[in-house]
């Protein structure tokens, strides 16, 4: 059984499986049966109640369990849910799995290229905060969580050693 959040507010309930080109099971307690037909990787033709549906997956987080798809150009946002993810909602685990990390530190040794952020800065998932040249190439340290930034320990232009302290959350 999965649950589907549709746009974060609308949820499915389902156990479809796919068979060949068949899907069938149950959608909120009702049987349903159409055609899905494989076009590329990202895009699938679907045939439900003599209807036609292009459906083009836009983008994925499989480790979010999250997907944006077009039906008909029409973009909808997808959050999956399965039974354990359910289990873990119901046990009140499901934060757990969320690690906090307080500390950005330098994956290899290099050279602060740039600090994009300053001390005070909220920050989301994946924002750039520094800029870390290394072997010749430059990479970009990104948020790995929601935050604030309490302290910057490097400074623009120095060097730094693996695992020195570059960012404090």
């Amino acid at each position: 059984m999965y649950s589907i959040t549709v746009n974060g507010n609308t949820a499915f309930k389902t156990n479809l499986s796919l068979s060949g080109n068949v899907f069938e099971g149950m959608l909120n307690d009702k049987q349903v049966k159409g055609d899905l037909l494989k076009i590329n990787a990202w895009q699938y033709h679907l045939l439900y109640n003599n209807k036609s549906y292009n459906v083009e997956v836009v983008k994925l987080n499989a480790e979010e369990k999250t997907l944006v798809v077009k039906i008909n150009a029409v973009k909808f946002n997808l959050q999956l849910k399965d039974k354990y993810d359910e289990l873990l909602h119901t046990l009140g685990l499901d934060n757990l799995a969320t690690k906090k990390v307080n500390d950005i530190k330098a994956p290899m040794p290099g050279m602060v290229l740039n600090i994009l952020v300053k001390e005070g800065d909220e920050v989301k998932k994946g924002d750039a905060l520094l800029v870390l040249e290394a072997m010749k190439m430059e990479n970009i340290l990104k948020s790995p969580s929601d935050g604030v930034v309490k302290k910057i320990a490097a400074t623009k232009g120095t060097a730094v050693e693996k695992n020195q302290l570059l960012i404090q959350f």
